[in-house]
């Protein structure tokens, strides 16, 4: 880690730490071992006059114009679900999902995934639709292999595994169960602001339709007349 941030001070920077204060940015649950040898080094090393250690999801909140919301950042290992209000994250309401992208990637393999998949809006519907006319949602993949195979449902059976995790055999929520799960555990008096203020973000919310999905599913899990807002905040 050390070298690290001297690759960054002097190569990438070209800066003299000593002279200017630091942010650093952490994943939610960190240890409290990590954060101090970040610090340590930072002013024992290279003798910064300050540093900030904030959450990154905090930042990438506040990065889209909004102090509360709720931040579900899936990427490839695990989905993280922070609630912020007014700049600060609910540190009792945040939760871990151990559901991301390489489960996905290990049900459906990367090339697919990353070029053809789209999130269905209704499952079930799609299903019968890629059954009486294939065609509709049928195109072709060529892996780094050369091989062309054609991909019909599997486009949409690949994300549906966050939102149905048993497809994959996995005995956990989806994500949009996580994500009312975790608003639902803040006070009772900031939900609202919640709910009209999903943010998703991460490599695994990349999936055109994901929002449009999210919106659906929570929608009906919350208590009727909730208004719901999901923000992607990637093509999609």
């Amino acid at each position: 880690m050390e070298k690290i941030y001297h690759h960054t001070f002097y190569n990438e920077l070209c800066v003299a730490p000593e002279e200017h204060p630091v942010l650093l940015t952490e994943a939610p649950f960190n240890p409290m071992r990590n954060r101090d040898k970040m610090t340590q080094i930072m002013f024992e090393t290279f003798n910064v006059p300050a540093v900030y250690v904030a959450i990154q999801i905090v930042l990438f909140l506040s990065a889209n114009g909004r102090t509360t919301g709720i931040v579900l950042d899936s990427g490839d290992t695990v989905s993280n679900t922070v609630p912020i209000y007014e700049g600060h994250a609910l540190p009792l309401a945040i939760t871990l999902l151990n559901l991301a992208g390489r489960d996905l990637t290990e049900d459906n393999g990367y090339h697919m995934k990353e070029t053809l998949a789209y999130v269905a809006l209704d499952f079930e519907q799609e299903i019968e639709k890629a059954k009486n006319c294939s065609e509709s949602v049928e195109k072709s993949n060529e892996p780094p292999d050369g091989q062309v195979i054609n991909v019909g449902a599997e486009r949409f059976r690949c994300p549906e595994v966050l939102f149905q995790p048993s497809l994959a055999g996995m005995d956990v929520t989806g994500i949009h169960e996580n994500a009312y799960n975790t608003i639902m555990r803040c006070d009772v008096d900031v939900r609202k602001d919640l709910f009209a203020n999903i943010v998703l973000s991460g490599g695994s919310t990349m999936f055109p339709g994901i929002a449009e999905r999210m919106s659906k599913e929570i929608a009906a899990l919350a208590p009727s007349n909730t208004k719901i807002k999901v923000i992607a905040t990637s093509p999609g």
